[in-house]
This record gives C-alpha cells, structure tokens and sequence, in this order.
C-alpha cells in the first residue's frame, strides 16, 4: 500500500506543485472583492463548502516545518491544492481538531498540540470559520483553547464551540454571504475523559439535542437566515453512521418554529473515514467528512488504514426565500472527494488529480459509494470538480 501511495505521489508531482503556486491571501471579510454586491431588488444566493478534521500527527508538523525551509511552520502549501475550491466560496467551514501549543511546544498523537501556524495556513486556502469542539478540545486544558482561538482571531479566521469566556460561550458566530447571514454552531460528544475545567462549564460545547435546538433557535431569533451546525460524532473506522447518528440527525433536522426549520445544514466530522450525505427531514446532513490532514492512520487492529486519509468536502448552493421569512433552500448539492497524500504531505482534489492523469481512479470510486451509499443521489447529490 506505501509503494502504491508512492507510484500517486509521483503522478502527482506536477500538480501540487502547481497547485503551491497559487496561494490565496486571507479575506479580511467573508465577503468575497471582486462579485457583485447583491441590492434589494435582486437579492443573490450564496455556496458554501465545508471539510473534514485538520489532525496534525507528528509527521504533519515535521512536514510543515519542511516546507518553511526549516524555520517555523507552513501550512500553505499543504493545503494548496484543495484551495481553488475553498476560496471561491461565499462561505468556507473547517474543522480545527486540535489545539495549539506555543515556544515549538508541539505534540501529535494523543495529546495535541499543534503550531499555531495552522491557523495562516487555513486563512490562506479561503476558509472563514473553523468548529473547534472536538474530543481533543481540552488536550492541554483552558490554555490551549486560548491560544487555538487567540490564533484564529489573529488570523482572522471566526470559530464556534470553544470559548474562553462565558460571554464568547453566548454568543453566536455570525457569517456574512452575499444577503444571507449564516450561523456557525459547534458540538462534540467527548471531550477524551477531560472533565471540563472548574466553573467554566461553558469552554467546550458538549452535546445535548435540546441545547443545541435551543441555540439554533436563539440564532435564528438573532437575525440568522441560515443555521450550520457542526458535531463532533460517530464511531471511529465506521464507513456507516452509526445509531446515535442517525437518531440525533432526525432530532435535529425535524426541528421547526412556525413550520421552519431550525437548522438548515449539519456537518459531521470525527469518524476518520469518509462517511454518506443524506437528506433527513428535507435538510442534508453529512454524517462524516473524513480526515482532511492527518498522518498515517491505524484502525482499531493496528493496521495501516488508507481510509483514513481520505475524505469529502462538501458543497451547497443555497437560494434566497421566494417570500421574506422564508427557508433558505439549497439548490445544489455537491461533493468533492479529497486524499491527503502522505508522501507528497499535501491534500489533494481527486478530480482535479484525475484531469492531470494520477492513477486515483479506485479511490475516487470508493469515497463517491461511500458518501452515496445512503441514497443521496436521488435528492440531487453530485459530485462536484
């Protein structure tokens, strides 16, 4: 399986390259320079792409390190190759697994600590917010949810999930596209034993169906025409959701206020391996988006698992309500299946690999049934370039 990933690697050569080349500045707004401002009169929709879990192993910071000529650390070019695609988005959603450390204090596998450099080169592929809950939220307790955030803030990358007041707990993260403002909530299941710290049981949101309504509906009320919840979920190296998955998929998604949904997207991460999309209720939940950096990957029998450096992002067009007050509908679904390529240490659009002539024709066809496996296709889930 390495050597094969090696025989990749090599037929991917000239397109990371490329793809290296073309790095983007980090907006100072969501908003994108360069569209046309939406008016009254004719009021314009908005896409936004989401991805999986940023998880860097050892070998991830040992890599970044590399590409910043032994000096510091950069993500840049790591993440290049999916850029293109975040970029052109209204809105960009990532997954911030990790917390940081500081002073090259830096950890991988179990208690992470990853450079604070993440966060420029999340900035510099296009994404606008990052979910920081996760089960690695209190790696290294209330000091590393500060610096992980403080980073973001520095960077200008928006963050729901983690908080380092109870006041940042409250209140909600807001996201400009185009007419539309998009709501950015983030839950996980675990916290890895970490109890929460003392008196501050705001830190890390945690999940429970009611609060998590609870806060939609408070986002809602707060002025949010669309309302993105991310959750932290699901049973490791499991290609399908599993049961609590799926009942709290249907908890979430039956939700309404005056016939309404309460929310409008669920995105999932945690699993490792890319998991199905489905339309639940009328509104799509991705069960699992896959890791989108991560190190070498063991399953539970210690096994080297290529699954777990693949992974989808997602992609939704969503149009403006025919009548005011109305549902933000999504109009197109999309998918585009990604491979971290641990040889080359960067993340790689399969298609675009294709178009340039790389052998990643399997894997394509492996993540494309995995995320279709649950009938997406019949609502209108295509995979996207």
């Amino acid at each position: 399986m390495i050597a094969r990933r090696r025989q990749v690697a090599l037929a991917l050569t000239a397109l990371l390259a490329a793809g290296a080349a073309c790095q983007a500045q980090h907006r100072e707004s969501p908003a994108h320079p360069g569209r046309p401002a939406p008016t009254a009169a004719d009021p314009r929709g908005f896409t936004l792409v989401a991805s999986g879990d940023v998880l860097p192993h050892s070998s991830i910071i040992e890599r970044a390190r590399f590409d910043a000529g032994g000096t510091g650390y950069d993500f840049r070019p790591m993440l290049a190759g999916i850029e293109p695609v975040v970029s052109r988005a209204d809105v960009a959603l990532c997954h911030m697994e990790t917390v940081y450390g500081a002073d090259g204090d830096y950890t991988g596998y179990p208690a992470f600590k990853s450079p604070p450099e993440v966060a420029r080169g999340l900035a510099a592929t296009g994404y606008d917010s990052c979910s920081t809950a996760s089960n690695h939220s209190l790696d290294d307790g209330t000091e590393g949810i500060r610096r992980t955030l403080d980073a973001l803030d520095r960077e200008g990358v928006r963050h729901a999930g983690s908080a380092r007041t109870e006041g940042e707990a409250r209140t909600v993260t807001v996201l400009s596209a185009g007419d539309a403002r998009v709501a950015h909530l983030a839950y996980t299941y675990d916290t890895n034993g970490y109890p929460l710290p003392a008196g501050q049981p705001w830190a890390v949101n945690l999940i429970d169906e009611q609060k998590m309504i609870a806060d939609a509906r408070a986002a809602r009320q707060a002025g949010a025409d669309v309302v993105v919840v991310s959750v932290h979920w699901g049973t490791e190296w499991q290609d399908e959701p599993d049961d609590r998955q799926l009942t709290l998929a249907r908890t979430l998604t039956a939700s309404r206020t005056d016939g309404r949904p309460d929310i409008d997207l669920v995105l999932g991460t945690h699993a490792h391996v890319p998991q199905a999309y489905e339309k639940v209720n009328g509104t799509w939940v991705i069960y699992g988006m896959g890791d989108q950096v991560a190190g070498e990957m063991y399953n539970y029998q210690g096994a080297l698992d290529p699954r777990g450096n693949q992974s989808t992002l997602g992609r939704f067009t969503f149009a403006p309500p025919a009548r005011p007050g109305g549902r933000w509908d999504v109009t197109r679904a999309e998918f585009v299946p990604q491979l971290f390529d641990i040889d080359a240490g960067r993340v790689v659009n399969l298609n675009a690999a294709l178009e340039q002539g790389a052998d990643v024709t399997a894997v394509r066809d492996r993540i494309r049934d995995v995320v279709l496996s649950r009938g997406a296709a019949k609502d209108g889930l295509v995979m996207g370039e």
